[in-house]
């Protein structure tokens, strides 16, 4: 029988059981045994619905964190990311946090090295890497197919689907908007499938210019002009150490018919590549352009003994089997740190009006 791994959540809002809490029950080698929240009835709620008989409820991370755990899920808003992560690190706790890894790239450095100093695992909830089209196109890009890639696209885009709950509108909490709530994993996937996270410079624009409306059309119901703190759309240029090139988009509200999230386009010397119609490689072969559609509906690389697995499914496997079989894990706070920096660099450029340099 496999090792179950004893489990604490911080964090019980929507992120916890929208995402997290069903993939660790489905997976079946973990168990919950701690759950804090400031607002104890969540914790409450989740340790009724996820935990186990005897599993503990807090409102203070750092009582969780001293229970006899293996690992603890970070869940909580940015702005509580690196101190609750480098407090189970420290705690001997391996982690995983949700994205982005921090809300400042301090924070997100600070997590960084305590992860080496302590010699605990540290991933970051990028979990758009575990699909299929995502997996395809990162072993297409490994293996060389699409050459070097010099010119990419980070897609973000929502016309009208704003989140109006929790804490998302909440700069102070969250450090931002769409930008750090949508892009980041737009950029994640980018810079994962080029490779290449060693930026050189990155000049960003941040606009509200829909935020202050009403009668809205928002998916979600309209949103609270007062409430809404953070920018609703940002774009970036961000410009490599090796002279390739990214554009950035991302918004909650914006007049486009062009909606792609969580989406990567790539241009290669060989091939390029999008995610715009499913996953479409284009290239040229014997003298006429061509465009490759794989079909990834079954028997792909999402699916596991014949069952299809979500992305946060694989997720939890991913997790579980760098801790407790010291498998590599596919998603490094080396990498997720970076996502971080730019994303703060755009911000700062939008700010200043400059264009950041990185040494």
């Amino acid at each position: 029988m496999a090792k179950k791994l004893r489990a604490g959540v911080v964090g019980c809002g929507g992120i916890a059981n929208g995402k997290h809490l069903p993939a660790i029950k489905k997976n079946g080698n973990f168990e919950l045994v701690a759950f804090c929240d400031l607002i104890v009835e969540r914790a409450e709620k989740a340790k009724e619905e996820y935990g186990t008989e005897d599993a503990r409820v807090y409102t203070d991370y750092t009582e969780l964190v001293k229970e006899d755990l293996d690992v603890v899920y970070v869940l909580t808003p940015n702005n509580a990311h690196a101190p609750v992560s480098i407090a189970a690190m420290e705690a001997g706790k391996h982690v995983m946090c949700e994205k982005p890894m921090a809300k400042t790239y301090e924070e997100a450095k600070q997590m960084l090295d305590t992860a080496k100093k302590t010699g605990k695992l540290l991933t970051i909830g990028y979990q758009n890497r575990y699909r299929g089209d995502s997996q395809y196109l990162k072993k297409a890009c490994a293996n060389g197919d699409l050459g070097e890639i010099y010119f990419a696209k980070a897609h973000a885009l929502r016309r009208r689907a704003v989140p109006t709950w929790g804490v998302f509108l909440d700069a102070e909490k969250q450090g931002g908007g769409p930008l750090i709530d949508i892009g980041t994993h737009a950029l994640d996937l980018t810079l994962w499938m080029m490779d290449n996270y060693e930026p050189e410079s990155v000049t960003g624009s941040i606009f509200r210019k829909l935020a202050e409306q009403k009668d809205t059309g928002n998916a979600w119901g309209d949103w609270d002009p007062e409430q809404f703190t953070v920018e609703d759309s940002a774009f970036g240029f961000i410009k490599m150490k090796n002279g390739a090139v990214i554009e950035l988009e991302a918004s909650w509200a914006l007049n486009t018919l062009e909606v792609d999230e969580a989406k990567t386009s790539l241009c290669g010397t060989k091939a390029g590549a999008d995610m715009k119609d499913g996953l479409r490689i284009n290239r040229v072969s014997y003298g006429r352009q061509c465009v490759e559609k794989p079909d990834l509906s079954a028997g792909g690389v999402a699916f596991y003994d014949g069952v299809e697995e979500k992305d946060a499914d694989v997720e939890q496997r991913v997790f579980y089997n760098a801790v407790a079989n010291g498998e590599p894990l596919t998603v490094l706070p080396e990498q997720a740190i970076v996502v971080t920096q730019i994303l703060e660099a755009i911000y700062e450029s939008a700010k200043t009006g400059k264009t950041i340099y990185f040494d």
